[in-house]
């Protein structure tokens, strides 16, 4: 069936905090006589065999939707969840859910995109543990999407190997506080709780203009913004007049090959569905 995009790090929650997203990638597996993949489903596949010591089988890989590449949305995430959980449908479910999210964060490296993206809702990922919260959909979430990509290996490489105590203490004061307005459902509370020390002050050169987009959103409304991941999007969030934002958003970034998008929270996660084929598997 399909898994939906994320948005992580949300500012200050660096490799722990993340929302599942409506914007999916659909994911389809097929057993054949010779395997028909690309590299990421290659490794996920030799990974899945080697943990579960199911025998191997060949097939092939098919990837369609709305989740762009390299832009901060947890694409490589949503190949490597499908392509999981469909394996998994096609070898007997040796895996359970949890199992399956545990073995997708060790192949990203951390866990902040798999955790969203494999139950939906607001995530609080440590390590292999995770706990969510739903979003209610008045929160909408909006998206500046510029044509070029970030890297994620480029963006990790741009951070540095120390930074100050008060800035650090002052990025978990308001990961806290993100998070109990979050799980609380008081999204009032999120304003001037995005501000980040950790990460994105580093990568901020990637993306020149995103002071300026988030601040552009602010004064039309929104509670605040920040970079989506590593980038290049710049996610920011409202309870009013979403269009207005995504306007001011588009405006500031000055950028003529940028495009908008206006979603809310996905609460569900991954959906998995066996095809008619006996030897196929959507997910």
């Amino acid at each position: 069936m399909r898994v939906p995009a994320t948005t992580s790090n949300l500012g200050p929650g660096f490799d722990c905090l993340g929302i599942a997203l409506r914007i999916y990638n659909y994911i389809r597996i097929h057993r054949c006589s010779q395997r028909d993949c690309g590299a990421m489903a290659a490794q996920v596949a030799k990974r899945f065999f080697a943990t579960t010591r199911c025998p191997p089988f060949a097939f092939s890989c098919a990837i369609e939707g709305d989740v762009p590449q390299s832009r901060g949305l947890g694409s490589s995430v949503t190949v490597r969840l499908g392509v999981l959980h469909a394996l998994n449908v096609l070898a007997g479910h040796p895996l359970t859910r949890t199992q399956i999210f545990q073995l997708c964060a060790k192949l990203e490296g951390h866990p902040d995109n798999a955790a969203p993206a494999e139950f939906g809702g607001f995530v609080v990922a440590r390590s292999d543990r995770h706990q969510k919260f739903t979003i209610a959909p008045r929160l909408h979430f909006v998206l500046l999407i510029p044509s070029f990509e970030v890297k994620t290996i480029a963006a990790r490489k741009a951070l540095p190997n120390e930074i100050d105590r008060r800035r650090a203490v002052e990025s978990c004061g308001n990961a806290c506080a993100l998070t109990a307005a979050m799980a609380s459902g008081r999204y009032e509370d999120l304003r001037g709780t995005f501000t980040d020390h950790l990460h994105q002050p580093f990568r901020a050169k990637f993306v020149p203009f995103l002071d300026r987009v988030i601040a552009a959103a602010e004064k039309a409304g929104a509670l605040g913004g920040f970079l989506s991941g590593s980038g290049s999007t710049i996610a920011c969030l409202t309870l009013r007049s979403p269009d207005k934002v995504a306007a001011a958003m588009m405006a500031a970034s000055e950028l003529l090959d940028a495009h908008t998008l206006i979603t809310t929270a996905d609460n569900s996660g991954t959906r998995v569905s066996k095809a008619n084929h006996p030897n196929a598997a959507l997910a």
